[in-house]
């Protein structure tokens, strides 16, 4: 990637309801052009379970009164709720010269890398995209490329109440465990996290952060 084009940051308080995400990714990606800034999205949704392309509806064994909604992101099923960092990163590939294997890497390195920062010990696992912390789950990857372009992104395991997990096959594994950042290291602020993920996404990308925006 070109080291001197900044990516905007764009941070929203409050919660952020899936579907309007969505239709704002999707249009920001029909719109842009070979001119247009890379951004990234960091915010947090209401409790929602979302289906990529490759899930299993059986997958979802009672969500109770959490919405089900089909996503055209990559991957199964997973959870997002208050308390859990979701990174979108839309990002023109095609002029960056990076292929869809690279970003999920560089997405997978900056959550290792934040936790590190913190003396925990997470790995990626090839045949699942993810970040594990001794098996359990601490982050979730999903991203749809169009033209060369992706959107979607990561999750991160805050400070959430995780119990709605327990309501589905996490990214299509039975028995899957997860975990969160709270879990493992308590004193940490979510807020710190949000900035600490901030800047390990700008090291794995190679590229700098506009934080203020476009």
């Amino acid at each position: 990637m070109n080291p001197s084009e900044p990516i905007s940051v764009r941070c929203w308080p409050g919660l952020l309801p899936y579907f309007t995400v969505l239709d704002a990714m999707r249009e920001f990606t029909r719109q842009r052009d070979e001119t247009t800034r890379d951004q990234i999205w960091l915010l947090q949704h209401p409790p929602v379970f979302t289906l990529g392309r490759n899930a299993d509806p059986a997958d979802v064994l009672d969500p109770g009164p959490i919405p089900v909604i089909r996503s055209d992101r990559g991957g199964k099923v997973t959870y997002h709720g208050p308390g859990q960092w979701v990174a979108y990163l839309l990002i023109d590939l095609a002029r960056c010269e990076w292929n869809v294997r690279q970003l999920t890497r560089a997405m997978e390195s900056a959550v290792i890398h934040l936790l590190a920062q913190h003396s925990i010990s997470a790995e990626a696992h090839r045949e699942a995209p993810g970040v594990y912390v001794r098996g359990a789950k601490i982050a979730s990857l999903g991203l749809r490329i169009q033209k060369g372009r992706s959107y979607h992104g990561l999750s991160l395991n805050t400070d959430m109440d995780l119990s709605p997990f327990q309501r589905i096959h996490p990214c299509g594994s039975p028995g899957l465990e997860v975990t969160q950042v709270h879990t493992l290291c308590p004193e940490l602020r979510s807020e710190t996290v949000a900035q600490e993920l901030l800047n390990s996404l700008s090291i794995a990308l190679e590229r700098p952060l506009d934080k203020g925006g476009s």
